[in-house]
């Protein structure tokens, strides 16, 4: 009770002084003084957590710096952990769509092939039903040897005089 009535007569203080133009440029140097301070200290930190400029320190220090830095690098461990944990059950969740994907498409490749045999055998059983009629109506056919779906063109013309005496033989 008795710190926090302090630090709120402290900061009444502060407050009043900075109502003062000279009382504000003085609380400005203190804090600017303490920031410089604060930066000096955590420079002179991180260059021990690197592991420069040891040679001050005790045997205690070493120890409490070794075990921080240890402590920290179970952290980093544990984290590297847990995230390539996650980035593998990721790829094997895809891994595992991929697959019954694949599953899926070899399925319908499958019935496509089966559809086109079932296709290519109607075909043929059609031709050869076509290939049967052609062969019991001879007159009325025209059979073309080299290739079932060729179309066939035909054109009228006009005649031709070649003489008053020819006639045409149909065959």
């Amino acid at each position: 009770m008795k710190s926090v009535i302090e630090r709120y007569n402290k900061v009444k203080e502060e407050h009043h002084q900075l109502l003062n133009p000279e009382s504000q440029v003085k609380f400005w140097q203190r804090e600017a003084a303490s920031l410089r301070q604060q930066l000096q200290y955590l420079q002179e930190y991180h260059r021990q957590l690197m592991g420069e400029e040891l040679s001050g320190l005790s045997v205690r220090d070493l120890q409490n710096l070794e075990n921080q830095l240890e402590m920290s690098l179970k952290d980093i461990r544990k984290k590297k952990d847990q995230i390539q944990t996650d980035e593998i059950k990721q790829l094997n969740d895809k891994g595992h769509l991929i697959h019954q994907e694949n599953l899926e498409l070899y399925k319908k490749v499958n019935l496509i092939h089966q559809e086109n045999a079932e296709l290519r055998k109607k075909v043929y059983r059609t031709s050869e039903a076509n290939e049967a009629s052609r062969n019991s109506h001879p007159n009325h056919t025209f059979n073309n040897e080299n290739d079932l779906h060729v179309p066939v063109c035909l054109q009228l013309s006009q005649p031709q005089p070649d003489g008053p005496t020819k006639s045409m033989m149909l065959g």
